[in-house]
């Protein structure tokens, strides 16, 4: 295993997370048989605009019951059990991150998802080719040094026609402060422009249908996260709890990013072929 991925392993791994996250809850008065999709919202969702970012990259896509779909970086595996439940369709996600993809698994089984999760690298998938319909990639390539293998490896196990949707924080200026959620220090962030993206995305033979920019959107995004939080305090299980001690600066710093337009989220629609 090399050097980065070692670092991105520890940079997210958390022992026993499914424990405190249940614990957590307990706390605040509800059990394990009353935890619904509703409850686990504030910190499934780990990517800049929750849900509303989530839907806003897949409605273009037209998925049916029919689509088999992967999840490149599924952490936790909220956005797989999102999506299996908003489109109807069997999700199968990937995470380097052992602690991610065995809470993802537990917090799936409690809610009913249809979802399924293996260990494994978004360069080096274990799929046979061909295997899916469509593959998402969310907040997950400012870990991947080589997004040329990256995309390679997506057009691999996609059908002739498959669409790839990327959501991903991308540079637009100067690098961030760190540390940010994605990373403890400049060597673990591998942040590229979107034309990397779209360079990587050619060689392997993805043509870019749709392309929006989203950092007014993640602006107003964190106003009104940090306006209710301010209102009403913090929901009993959020997103620091996957970001540890540092939480708090790996936020600031990734919003001050976001406010002086060095970096913002993008969206991109691929299509193989």
């Amino acid at each position: 295993m090399s050097g980065a991925v070692d670092h991105i392993e520890r940079h997210y791994a958390q022992s026993d997370l499914f424990e405190k996250i249940i614990e957590k809850l307990a706390q605040s008065g509800i059990e394990e048989a009353q935890i619904t999709a509703q409850i686990l919202k504030p910190i499934d969702e780990f990517h800049i605009g929750g849900i509303a970012a989530t839907k806003a990259l897949l409605d273009p896509l037209g998925l049916t019951a029919d689509t088999r779909l992967l999840d490149i970086g599924s952490g936790i595996g909220g956005t797989a059990r999102f999506i299996a439940s908003e489109y109807g369709i069997k999700v199968v996600g990937i995470d380097l991150t052992p602690d991610f993809v065995t809470c993802a698994e537990k917090l799936s089984e409690i809610v009913g998802a249809k979802t399924s999760f293996e260990v494994g690298s978004g360069t080096q998938l274990p799929f046979a080719d061909a295997s899916f319909d469509a593959a998402t990639l969310i907040h997950v390539g400012m870990n991947i040094q080589d997004k040329d293998k990256l995309f390679a490896e997506a057009a691999r196990v996609l059908t002739d026609g498959g669409v790839f949707a990327v959501y991903d924080v991308m540079l637009f200026g100067g690098q961030p402060e760190f540390p940010v959620p994605w990373a403890t220090t400049a060597e673990d962030s591998f942040l590229g422009t979107p034309a990397d993206y779209q360079t990587a995305a050619q060689k392997a033979g993805f043509t870019l249908e749709i392309r929006n920019d989203r950092g007014a959107f993640a602006k107003q995004f964190f106003a009104d996260m940090q306006a209710k939080i301010a209102a009403s305090g913090p929901p009993p299980v959020s997103l620091p709890m996957l970001m540890g001690d540092a939480a708090p600066n790996k936020m600031a710093n990734m919003i001050g990013a976001v406010q002086a337009d060095h970096i913002q989220p993008v969206e991109m629609i691929f299509r193989k072929g």
